[in-house]
């Protein structure tokens, strides 16, 4: 079965990653576009990850996983090389009411999956093959953010100001319309 793509609303959500080497550094720095509520726990931690916890100043404990730690966190990452421990993770957040897991590399215990990802100020472009091949993925992003000019940033803030200032309705969303497809179609003109 496939993911369903969907964009999360972080406001309110607390993460937990546990973990500390490479691989929780990677899923660090794409949280941290979205979210500072992180929470990390590992054994140890890498100098980069320890860095952005600094930088940050984001909550961590220097231990060892225990059951219960993850208690009271909407969004779990087990981002760990012991794989039985990641599916204890999982199993253990079953126990906890909307709190969803992800086992990096054990998609089986995956409530849901990172996508590759572009974000240029308001736009976040998504890319998944639901696990299939996330170096295709990556690539894919690569090509795609070199097809989307720096402009965009600005053209976001431009229609989301004339949003709040222009009447709902037909008129305003045929203009918002056009605006759109003629900067799109400008990017061709612009290589």
């Amino acid at each position: 079965m496939a993911y369903f793509p969907a964009f999360l609303k972080f406001d309110d959500k607390s993460i937990l990653i546990v973990g500390g080497g490479y691989v929780a550094l990677e899923k660090l720095e794409h949280l941290l576009n979205f979210s500072s509520n992180i929470t990390l726990i590992a054994r140890d931690f890498s100098d980069k990850v320890k860095a952005l916890i600094d930088e940050n100043s984001l909550t961590y404990f220097k231990k060892d996983y225990q059951i219960g730690d993850a208690k009271g966190f909407d969004i779990v990452i087990a981002a760990i090389d012991d794989f039985s421990l990641q599916e204890s993770i999982y199993f253990e957040t079953r126990d906890y009411n909307n709190t969803l897991c992800n086992c990096v590399d054990l998609q089986k215990y995956c409530d849901f999956i990172f996508p590759a990802y572009i974000k240029k100020g308001d736009l976040t472009v998504a890319i998944s093959t639901s696990g299939s091949s996330p170096a295709f993925a990556k690539n894919f992003k690569e090509y795609l953010k070199n097809l989307i000019p720096s402009s965009v940033e600005d053209f976001l803030k431009e229609v989301k100001a004339l949003r709040t200032i222009m009447p709902k309705g037909r008129e305003r969303m045929e203009f918002l319309d056009k605006k759109a497809k003629d900067y799109i179609k400008s990017w061709s003109k612009d290589s």
